[in-house]
């Protein structure tokens, strides 16, 4: 959950495409609403897919949890307190846990952007008012599975609860990919539906933002994701396999 509310946008806009020469070229015409931006990360450097919208500085939501809790994994005090809340905060959404954090830790999300290079993530105002963007998220999350590939985060992430804290049911977006192992979720408790959703799979990690409700989110990922995974995996046959995005086994 999160505090931030939003404007919803219901203008069509095109999908961008990119992807390093490992992948070769992908083409896929379809459109995403601008509601909606959506960035899908390989953990291949370079090979990567994004909405035109995909940098666009957005709210962070409970998807900023994931900032706070990896600063406080890698630069807290190890204690076993941490890891609770780390716990809750990923697995749970738990907004007091992230409330705990971030006062022991109230600068843990702009050092992660600065260390991560993430340009459009500020904690300013604290986690409840931040702003992130999927293309910031994916890339933060490919980097975990690259580099920290044992972090709790990711272990969290693949063994998220059913319902939050506040008895939200957490089964949107990102998560009803195929291939996915790990999940995050995030979302306005205030004002227009705003909803976020990130996830990580084998080799891949994909993150949206919507100006609108999970349902609204879901239709929008799946619309177009599945094509794109399956254009990446294309020398895994049959997909998904446990290989890397565009290269095979």
């Amino acid at each position: 959950m999160g505090y931030r509310a939003g404007v919803v946008g219901v203008v069509a806009a095109a999908v961008t495409l990119g992807a390093g020469p490992a992948a070769g070229e992908i083409v896929d015409p379809a459109e995403v609403p601008s509601r909606t931006s959506i960035s899908l990360r390989s953990t291949v450097p370079g090979v990567r897919w994004g909405t035109a919208n995909e940098t666009e500085s957005r709210g962070g939501l409970s998807i900023s949890k994931l900032y706070l809790a990896d600063y406080a994994l890698r630069h807290g005090d190890g204690s076993a307190q941490d890891r609770d809340l780390g716990e809750r905060m990923i697995r749970y959404s738990d907004d007091g846990a992230a409330e705990a954090m971030a006062a022991k830790y109230p600068y843990a999300i702009d050092a992660v952007a600065q260390e991560y290079g993430l340009t459009a993530t500020t904690g300013a105002g604290g986690w409840g008012m931040s702003s992130t963007s999927t293309a910031d998220v994916a890339d933060f999350l490919a980097v975990k599975q690259r580099s920290d590939p044992d972090s709790p985060l990711l272990l969290w992430m693949a063994n998220p609860g059913e319902v939050a804290a506040d008895g939200t049911r957490q089964d949107w977006g990102t998560a009803r990919l195929p291939g996915v192992t790990g999940s995050k979720w995030g979302w306005s408790d205030m004002g227009v539906p705003e909803v976020a959703s990130a996830s990580v799979g084998p080799g891949f990690t994909v993150s949206a933002h919507t100006y609108g409700t999970a349902e609204e989110q879901t239709q929008d990922v799946l619309a177009v994701v599945p094509e794109v995974l399956r254009d990446l995996y294309v020398t895994c046959l049959p997909w998904p396999l446990p290989c890397r995005l565009g290269v095979a086994p």
